[in-house]
């Protein structure tokens, strides 16, 4: 049994692009519809009540384009709405937080792990609770790095201005010898080449959503949701602010060029 219908992605803004990559080079066959919250990013900073509101209306949304999966490609929402909110919808929503928690587990050695992410990540504890579960004698150390996603949206990938902020950050991290380091935010990995410099060879880095990619595929083949036939998959892109600077800024993300395929759309509405 064959699902045809296609994937949902949400993000507050950009960042969600690096999952639908990784979706994309997972899962080449499958079509895609990426939602970008453009219009009230980010949500890093907001009350866990606004989160939960704003990620339901995302939801809501992607569920009006008939998809069979919602990805909530954004660590704050899969941090601070989804275990709210997931059991309120009968479909599959997946977050980020426990694929990259079961990633980092697997790969310590020294069992000190890293966790970065935005305020309302870090502020919601959601990997280092995931994280004790599967390894109660881990030690977690945690930051909130909050002009990352700034730093990314604004095209600071490898500036020097990014390797301030990335030592400002992750000293006291690094520090404690962690090996490691959770990028709990689906912009992070943009800087992974900078964060990877500054910790070391020796640090493993996780990307959130590199490893959700991983647990949809698995999620698919479990539960034959693949699509049908082998043609390309398709993704069609929807934001709730201006198109121009998605477009030109999200080629970077996805590492090919965004033409055409976005739409502006009334997020209020949903």
């Amino acid at each position: 049994m064959m699902d045809n219908r296609s994937i949902g992605v949400f993000d507050s803004g950009l960042g969600g692009l690096t999952a639908v990559k990784q979706i994309s080079k997972e899962l080449p066959n499958e079509n895609i519809v990426y939602f970008g919250d453009t219009g009230r990013v980010p949500y890093g900073t907001r009350s866990k009540e606004t989160i939960i509101k704003y990620s339901k209306s995302d939801v809501n949304f992607l569920l009006s384009r008939d998809v069979k999966v919602i990805v909530v490609a954004c660590g704050t929402a899969s941090s601070v709405a989804l275990p709210v909110i997931k059991d309120e919808y009968d479909l599959p929503i997946i977050g980020v937080v426990d694929a990259a928690a079961n990633a980092a587990v697997d790969a310590t050695v020294n069992k000190k792990i890293g966790i970065i992410g935005t305020s309302g990540t870090i502020k919601s504890c959601a990997y280092e609770k995931v994280i004790k579960n599967l390894m109660p004698d881990a030690v977690t150390y945690q930051k909130a790095c909050p002009l990352f996603v700034p730093l990314v949206e604004n095209g600071h990938f490898e500036t020097q201005v990014a390797r301030l902020v990335t030592e400002e950050y992750l000293q006291d991290i690094k520090a404690e010898g962690v090996d490691t380091l959770i990028l709990g935010c689906t912009h992070y990995p943009l800087l992974k080449k900078v964060i990877g410099e500054y910790m070391g060879e020796n640090v493993t880095l996780i990307d959130a959503g590199a490893e959700v990619a991983k647990s949809v595929k698995k999620m698919f083949a479990e539960n034959e949701m693949m699509i049908a036939g082998c043609q390309k998959g398709e993704t069609d892109f929807f934001v709730s602010d201006d198109i121009d600077s998605f477009e030109s800024l999200g080629g970077l993300f996805l590492e090919k060029k965004i033409d055409g395929r976005v739409e502006k759309i009334d997020i209020e509405r949903y």
